[in-house]
Parts: structure tokens; C-alpha cells; sequence
């Protein structure tokens, strides 16, 4: 049987290399791509990406190059956190995914991007690909992933957009799938490991057929010794007190080794203004 399409995401391609990477991450990723672009010419059906294509929303000319020359055929996204000037969205204009579309590289999806909620035209604009929606949003299976976390468990989604029988998230770099009602939300997760967290993480991408309305997962190759903790042994060696204190705490709070998605959770469980978050996100960048 022969899928319908590739579904992946948050791929943050990047130049600069990731703390925990002890190999030539550089290569590596290019091979992961590589190898989901060889799967789009042995199936010839067309690559669904739910965003974050770039870690940062100005790739360097370099990168955008490269990018063109790996990037399969037939590929399709939508504007992820990571692709939008402050993480606004009428700022996308002057980021790389806009490029690659002028370039005719990829096409914009009709879905939901970042900071957006689904509408009634929020389906994808692809042949053969009825009721499927592409959003990136934060959501999850099993517990919930932090105190207070704001966000809708994939299930919940479900439950909320029956108008779907295919929902494809990203943001959250876990891999996971969740069915209700036989109605499937697929979240492919990160396909390479930027983070020491990420250590045990197998990436993959799915294979969805859409007449069955199944996926199969297809594991990227990876490099068993590739991703490093090193660092931040050496930073818990170099301050006990901060060990100390978090040993302390008395709290289910489940801590990202990323510094912007802990600022991210401490955005989305406040009651922050949008034009305080602007100048957060403006210096972040």
C-alpha cells in the first residue's frame, strides 16, 4: 500500500551546533533530511511538515543554500514558533520559510500556525488530503507535562475538532499518536536530538494512509553515542547550591533543559501581555 504522505516536523535546521552534540552534527542532519527526501521519491506522495523547519526564524545564507539543495520534493509547512520574528506571525514575511516559498522551494500549508486556533478553512490545501488539519501547538499524552501546563492533551483536541480525522501537530519534540472515535492526532516529534534531555529520543517520521486513516513510524538513523550530558555535569559540579535548592522544591515541575522553553511555560502559564511578550521574544533574538 503506498502512503498517502510523509508526516514529520520540527526539524530546526541549524548551523551552529547544539552544546550536548559531540559529532558532526552538521552532516548528521543533513542525512536525516536526506533520508526523508529519499522517502518522497520511493512513494512520490507529498511531505507534511507541522513547523519549526528552522531553529531560528533568520537562517543564515548558508543554511537557506543548503537547505534547497536537501529539502525534498512535494513539501509543504506551516509557520512553527521558531519561524516567526518574535513568534509573530505578522512578521513572517521577513523570515526564511518565506524565502523558500518565493524560491518555490515549499508551499505554505492552509493550516493553523503558531499562536492560531483552527478555523473552518483551516484545511490543508492538498489533493487527496481531506479533513486533515496541520497546527502547531503544544500537546501531549499521558501526564501532564508540567504544573498547570495551559495546553490541551492531544485526546482533548480530538474530542474538540471531530471535523478532523487527522491532526498533525508539532512544537512538542516527543513522538506520539493518539486516536478517539477512529480520528488520529500524530505529533512525529524533533528528528534530531538538540538537547541532552532528548538523549534516549528515537526520531521518526509516519507514514499516513489515508484510506485505512492509519500511520506507520519509520526511525530515522541515529548515532548511539552522539548526544553528550557532560555539560551539565560540569555546571551541577560548579554550583552545589543550585543542586541544593532544586532538590528542595516540592513540586511535580518537570524542567526542560532548554532556557527558551522554560521561558516559553512561564509565558503560557501567565497572564502576560502581548506587547510584554513582544519584547521578550525581540530580545531573545
Amino acid at each position: 500500500m503506498i502512503p498517502s504522505a510523509i508526516l514529520t516536523g520540527d526539524w530546526h535546521l541549524r548551523e551552529d551546533i547544539p552544546i550536548c552534540r559531540i559529532d558532526d552534527f552538521w552532516e548528521v542532519q543533513w542525512k536525516k533530511v536526506d533520508f526523508i527526501s529519499n522517502l518522497q521519491k520511493k512513494y512520490n506522495c507529498p511531505v507534511l511538515h507541522s513547523g519549526d523547519l528552522f531553529n531560528h526564524w533568520k537562517p543564515s545564507p548558508y543554511l537557506l543554500a543548503t537547505t534547497i539543495e536537501h529539502l525534498p520534493n512535494n513539501f509543504w509547512t506551516i509557520f512553527g514558533n521558531h519561524d516567526l520574528p518574535q513568534h509573530n506571525l505578522e512578521l513572517a514575511n521577513k523570515c526564511g520559510i518565506n524565502v523558500l516559498q518565493k524560491a518555490n522551494k515549499l508551499q505554505i500549508i492552509n493550516g493553523t500556525h503558531w499562536g492560531q486556533i483552527p478555523k473552518e478553512s483551516s484545511y490543508v490545501n492538498i489533493p487527496n488530503t481531506k479533513r486533515l488539519l496541520v497546527w502547531h501547538i503544544m500537546t501531549y499524552t499521558g501526564n501532564i507535562p508540567w504544573p498547570n501546563c495551559p495546553d490541551s492533551s492531544a485526546t482533548k483536541l480530538l474530542k474538540k475538532y471531530p471535523q478532523y480525522k487527522l491532526i498533525l501537530t508539532g512544537h512538542n519534540h516527543k513522538s506520539f499518536t493518539a486516536e478517539f472515535n477512529g480520528r488520529l492526532l500524530v505529533n512525529p516529534g524533533s528528528i534530531s536530538r538538540q538537547s541532552a534531555d532528548q538523549i534516549d529520543h528515537l526520531p521518526c517520521i509516519f507514514l499516513w494512509y489515508a484510506d485505512t486513516n492509519t500511520v506507520e513510524p519509520i526511525y530515522l538513523p541515529i548515532e548511539e553515542d552522539a548526544v553528550s550530558k557532560e555539560h551539565i555535569e560540569q555546571i551541577v559540579n560548579r554550583d552545589n547550591r543550585i543542586e541544593a535548592f532544586v532538590s528542595k522544591l516540592n513540586t511535580d515541575w518537570e524542567c526542560a533543559l532548554s532556557f527558551e522553553e522554560n521561558l516559553e511555560r512561564l509565558i503560557e502559564n501567565n497572564k502576560i501581555k502581548n506587547s510584554i511578550k513582544q519584547i521578550i521574544y525581540k530580545s531573545l533574538d
